[in-house]
């Protein structure tokens, strides 16, 4: 009975963190019309940004020198739970970072070819977290990545991590209707339904798409951390499109576009069906 409950809440824990991501995809495409198909990008830099200031300094045994892990032990020191807030925040702000020149480079293109620069943009990444060793040991990932609030019951982590997967994706839920329900996110809608409308009233749609490209980003920056932490381990494998891109398409088109309650739906069935066909 254990395992089966252990299960479950395992279950639930990756279907709290794909909702994260679903809910950044819904901002992108089901309120502003943006066909990302390189949200394997976002959920890369923001496990490896969560991955790399909380682990331990590098070491031989352990791992190569990588970015930051010489310079940023004290976080260790000082705990993650401590820093663990801050961690996601900066996740997303790394996210943010990138998504914004990339935006003002890209969002002018049709659909199809924003969509192909996404998609190269996750790729490349991937590639070169896999050669280039000193950002993030290479193929041999980060692993043994400190888990918050382990202190409260070591023994069943996974509840207590279930709870923090949760108030997170309540917090994210709880912004992404606020914003999108709010006249920012019906002038999205409006450029979503019809652009030259918008851009006849007057509505500066560029920077409308810049700000909705940036803010999902900074979502999917969030999931990217949640996931670290959960899985405890990461290298670029585990970026590769099936599971960091085409899942998520699929939760949010049946869940429903445009609807953030439904994104957070079709990211449960999805990967509940994941989930469980692998027993048939």
């Amino acid at each position: 009975m254990d395992s089966i409950l252990y299960f479950l809440i395992g279950f639930l824990i990756m279907s709290g963190i794909y909702s994260v991501f679903s809910v950044g995809l819904n901002i992108h495409w089901g309120h502003t019309g943006l066909f990302n198909i390189g949200i394997a990008s976002f959920f890369l830099l923001g496990s490896y940004t969560a991955a790399i200031i909380s682990s331990p300094p590098p070491s031989l045994e352990k791992y190569e020198e990588y970015i930051w892990g010489g310079n940023l032990s004290q976080l260790s020191v000082l705990g993650i739970d401590i820093w663990f807030p801050i961690i996601l925040l900066l996740s997303a702000i790394i996210c943010i970072l990138v998504a914004i020149p990339l935006a003002i480079i890209t969002i002018r293109l049709k659909e199809d070819y924003l969509a192909l620069v996404t998609l190269g943009l996750a790729e490349t990444l991937r590639i070169i977290f896999v050669n280039e060793t000193w950002l993030a040991n290479g193929t041999r990932g980060l692993y043994s990545i400190p888990r918050p609030f382990d202190f409260i019951d070591r023994g069943n982590y996974d509840y207590i991590y279930f709870v923090v997967v949760m108030i997170t994706l309540l917090f994210v839920y709880f912004i992404a209707e606020k914003a999108t329900n709010s006249p920012w996110g019906r002038v999205l809608r409006g450029i979503r339904d019809n652009e030259n409308t918008m851009i006849s009233s007057g509505k500066n749609v560029l920077r409308f798409k810049v700000e909705a490209f940036a803010f999902g980003a900074g979502i999917m920056g969030i999931g990217g951390a949640l996931f670290t932490h959960g899985k405890r381990f990461i290298d670029p494998i585990t970026f590769e499109p099936m599971l960091a891109t085409f899942i998520i398409w699929s939760m949010l088109m049946v869940g429903g576009s445009g609807n953030n309650r439904g994104a957070v739906f079709g990211a449960f069935l999805m990967w509940g069906i994941w989930t469980f066909t692998q027993f048939l």
